[in-house]
């Protein structure tokens, strides 16, 4: 039996607005407002994610003055989501429609 933390874990990649965030912040660090601009979301949408995303690890927070800035966490998720690339590139890259979206490294 596997643990109610695995799907749980999955879910929250398997959202999509939790997915846009955490792709943007693979590049770089962002704020709410930013992340608002760069995604066309509502602040309430963006700040519901990323509250979610940083309760269950996936994000990173600092203060910088009043602003709170966002990243992807380090350690275990920005390599995670660098083998989540590969695999992805390897099996699924034929499911894939978008074009000019070229295949990169998160890592």
């Amino acid at each position: 039996m596997i643990c109610n933390s695995y799907d749980i874990f999955f879910k929250t990649l398997a959202d999509p607005s939790k997915l846009e965030i955490l792709n943007l912040l693979t590049k770089q660090s962002l704020s709410v407002t930013q992340l608002c601009k760069k995604l066309n979301f509502e602040q309430s949408r963006v700040s519901h994610n990323l509250r979610i995303l940083t309760e269950r690890g996936f994000v990173e927070v600092t203060k910088k003055g009043k602003q709170r800035i966002y990243s992807v966490e380090q350690k275990t998720v920005l390599p995670l989501l660098g083998l989540i690339d590969v695999h992805v590139e390897k099996y699924y890259k034929h499911y894939c429609k978008c074009k000019g979206i070229p295949w990169r490294k998160r890592t």
